[in-house]
């Protein structure tokens, strides 16, 4: 039924959606509706887009099981992150702590900050993992806050957010996720998990485009981060344009400083209606059933296995080095229009929901036949 939604699954083997997704039918035409009203209406239409933005702020909360005020729309993960930590309150030695390896979006924003005297402190994984213990034994005196992605872009390894944001609330850390790789395909709750800040690109699990992502900036903290730029929509009084007052907005909102990326909005609204339809539970176990046959047939080819396989530590993606040169696999598997990743010499693959078995099936036709010309 939804596979249908998805053209390209009429020419390729798609399984790379933890790159970048290829949008379903309703996010495309929900764009071109959009960019049709911009065409003949002009602004006439302004206040009904003005709506659907309220409409797809408050759908996304939903998914995260947030309050819609906390929710600012940015261009990008890295946007999000940067806006914490360009927003705090920094002194010298202060220490943020961070995983590592770890995605750059995650990295060079607090990297940012050794100019004003803050350190970075790295969480060292252990065969891509880390939990609570690797957090504690990297904690130091002046430690402020903890940023981690939900999920890692390389193996796969899924964090426990749970017991991480536990350890921050006794800590008095500062709790920071990036969540691009797990928000669309793994529930998430960041109140249970007591998160203060998450940031999240829309082109990924979320089955969105490129350029629009969003922001999450819980109201336990919203009165300690600062934006770092502002601009017209920033302040309360948002049309006044004569009688300027310098009075910021009291919530999330603050962080959209000018012109809104509609389109983007629109498009992420359409394919959250899609995973709302489904719902994240459901394609989180059609994705592992996905993943646990890719699994069994890379095991009884007797590939490396580098993606934690525990039950509580899996995400979409499952990363795995072949027996012969990676990168060449990866070459051939392209020019058969099968899409994946290579990322540190292994392969990733990340099917959605509506991969199915003629997809596995057809992905291992050709890692034999790969592996029977050399």
């Amino acid at each position: 039924m939804y596979r249908s939604e998805f053209p390209i699954t009429e020419n390729h083997t798609f399984m790379n959606h933890a790159a970048v997704s290829s949008p379903p039918i309703r996010v495309i035409k929900s764009v071109e509706s959009l960019l049709r009203e911009f065409s003949y209406c002009g602004n006439e239409c302004y206040p009904k887009w003005l709506k659907r933005i309220a409409e797809v702020r408050r759908l996304f909360a939903k998914l995260i099981k947030a309050h819609d005020h906390e929710i600012a729309f940015v261009g990008n993960t890295s946007e999000g992150l940067s806006a914490v930590a360009a927003g705090l309150d920094w002194e010298e030695g202060d220490v943020v702590l961070v995983p590592t390896p770890e995605f750059p979006a995650n990295i060079y924003p607090w990297m940012n900050l050794e100019r004003q005297g803050v350190l970075i402190q790295f969480i060292q994984r252990k065969e891509g993992r880390f939990g609570v213990g690797e957090i504690e034994r990297a904690l130091k005196p002046r430690t402020r806050l903890l940023s981690v992605s939900s999920v890692d872009f390389s193996t796969g390894f899924h964090c426990d957010l749970e017991a991480i944001g536990d350890f921050c609330k006794r800590k008095g850390i500062l709790f920071c996720v990036d969540a691009i790789q797990s928000l669309g395909v793994i529930p998430m709750d960041v109140k249970k998990y007591g998160i203060h800040f998450m940031a999240a690109g829309g082109h990924k699990w979320l089955l969105s485009t490129m350029g629009c992502g969003t922001f999450f900036i819980s109201n336990e903290v919203n009165d300690i981060v600062h934006p770092g730029q502002v601009g017209w929509k920033s302040v309360m009084d948002e049309e006044e344009f004569f009688q300027l007052s310098f009075d910021l907005k009291r919530d999330a909102l603050r962080f959209e400083p000018g012109t809104m990326n509609v389109a983007g909005i629109y498009a992420l609204g359409a394919a959250l209606d899609l995973l709302y339809e489904l719902g994240v539970e459901k394609i989180y176990r059609n994705v592992l059933n996905i993943n646990d046959l890719l699994l069994q047939g890379l095991m009884d080819r007797n590939c490396r296995i580098m993606t934690p396989m525990g039950q509580e530590e899996r995400s979409g993606i499952l990363s795995f080095i072949p027996s012969s040169d990676p990168k060449s696999l990866f070459k051939f598997l392209a020019g058969k229009k099968i899409v994946v990743s290579l990322r540190d010499n292994m392969i990733r693959l990340s099917p959605h929901f509506y991969n199915n078995r003629d997809d596995v099936r057809i992905f291992f036709e050709a890692f034999d036949s790969f592996h029977r010309k050399i």
